[in-house]
């Protein structure tokens, strides 16, 4: 016995045979059947941006031009810069300890007198000639005291020489830390740079994706007032439309919420409008030369060398401890009871002193052998530091190198999927208007089309990204 339609009470199989050919005709001629999915082509190099622009034409920005705006408002990557010039100021001052030091005195000097008369023997007997009296207090040369002298003093010692060596180490350690500081900086702008990138391209997928679930909801009713399908594949083609629709919404989202991280870094108002220019893509740069430029140019590495050479110095300066130091003073000018050039006798009060002096350490209590332990204990520290960088480095270079071949093989698996996608939901499509497919698996292949399309945009920032990152562990970014 035959199985009725319950709409249009007649056999299907009969049914099918009468309506098929007006259906598949109707539908071939219906526009939005004419709108087939078409192979969506890689992303553009420039990402147009969804919010609202701010200015009549939003600038063009570059990884490159993203990365030096980013260099002038970044709060840590200025505090590395800081500290890197206080370290060639504090370089700067370590080797003018090894120079003479010039200083002009002037000082006035009262000290209680009454303890006799300053004569000159050889005109005692005359009273205009007596001056002032001694002092009663023995700390100052005279009653009164005039002090205006220019003095010069030098130290020498291996410290200072030391200091100096001391204070290069430290610029190298400070200016590899800005290197370091620097490259995490361009490591974070390249993250959102790519991110608000991938986001805006999110959105075309979506707007296709919604576009395509709105062409088949419109099918569906169509093919339900043809009596062809019952009202469940409306339904469910509804539904995936209202799916596609919220996630377009989200898309949108998204890509505001990328645009804003990256305009934070750039911009002083993060609500400025920009669009976004991807450069070229390289191809991946032989293993020999990435090795080679890590050895070169790593700033972890460098940080490193530089660090266990200052606690190498540091060890030096603590055992210098036990070396005796010299200092010499020569001052010349004025110390009288008059301030002028001759005092009340006619003899002349321009006059000069010097000084040398060796300070020989004997006992401190070992505080320079303790001094010297720590220092030991922080150079085995820093050379244990350096050892397990270089092994890090090793396997990080291995790791990204990695990385970045794999992405770079996967692009053209990755297009050839959204190809093969779009191509199954045409055909999938064409089945379903002639009455030969279901919806689900329509549904199914617009699915498939945007999860090889979004896979698509992954790879493509995965790739930018493990260059990018290679590029900065071998210090070419």
């Amino acid at each position: 016995m035959p199985i009725l339609c319950p709409r249009l009470n007649l056999p299907r199989r009969r049914r099918r045979k009468s309506l098929f050919p007006l259906v598949y005709l109707a539908a071939l001629a219906s526009p939005v059947f004419a709108q087939q999915p078409t192979v969506p082509q890689p992303a553009p190099l420039a990402a147009p941006q969804t919010s609202a622009a701010t200015q009549s034409s939003p600038a063009a920005i570059s990884l490159d031009e993203a990365i030096a705006l980013a260099r002038t408002s970044e709060p840590a990557f200025a505090a590395a810069e800081a500290q890197a010039k206080n370290a060639r100021l504090d370089q700067s001052i370590a080797k003018s300890g090894l120079l003479p030091n010039a200083v002009y005195n002037n000082q006035f000097l009262y000290t209680q007198g009454g303890a006799g008369i300053i004569g000159n023997p050889a005109k005692v007997k005359d009273p205009l000639q007596r001056t002032a009296s001694l002092p009663r207090f023995i700390a100052n040369n005279g009653v009164h005291e005039y002090v205006s002298q220019a003095s010069v003093t030098e130290n020498i010692g291996p410290q200072q020489f030391n200091a100096v060596s001391k204070a290069s180490a430290s610029l190298s350690v400070a200016t590899a830390e800005l290197e370091i500081a620097r490259r995490g900086l361009v490591a974070t702008v390249v993250d959102l740079f790519y991110a608000s990138f991938t986001a805006d391209h999110r959105i075309v997928v979506a707007e296709r994706a919604a576009n395509e679930a709105a062409s088949l909801t419109t099918l569906t009713q169509q093919r339900e007032t043809a009596r062809e399908v019952a009202h469940a594949d409306v339904v469910k083609a509804q539904l995936q439309q209202q799916q596609r629709d919220r996630d377009l919404v989200d898309a949108k989202l998204n890509a505001e919420k990328a645009r804003l991280d990256l305009a934070v870094l750039l911009f002083p108002d993060p609500r400025t409008s920009y669009t976004l220019v991807v450069p070229d893509t390289p191809p991946v740069p032989a293993h020999a030369d990435v090795e080679a430029a890590l050895l070169r140019s790593n700033p972890e590495l460098a940080s490193s060398l530089a660090s266990s050479h200052l606690a190498n110095l540091n060890v030096t300066s603590a055992r210098l401890g036990y070396l005796p130091g010299l200092s010499l003073n020569y001052s010349y000018g004025i110390d009288a009871s008059q301030f002028g050039l001759y005092n009340t006798l006619g003899d002349h009060n321009l006059g000069y002193s010097a000084s040398a002096t060796m300070n020989i350490p004997l006992w401190d209590w070992f505080a320079t052998h303790d001094r010297v332990r720590q220092s030991e204990i922080n150079r085995d520290t820093a050379r244990t530091a350096l050892n397990n960088t270089q092994r890090k480095l090793i396997a990080e270079l291995d790791e990204d190198y990695a990385e970045a071949v794999a992405a770079h093989d996967q692009l053209d698996s990755l297009n050839l999927s959204v190809t093969t996608a779009a191509e199954g939901l045409r055909l999938m499509r064409l089945s379903y208007s002639a009455g030969e497919t279901p919806i689900l698996e329509v549904v199914d292949a617009e699915n498939s089309l945007t999860e090889a399309e979004l896979a698509r945009e992954d790879g493509i920032v995965r790739y930018q990204t493990a260059l990018a990152n290679l590029q900065l562990l071998t210090g070419t970014i």
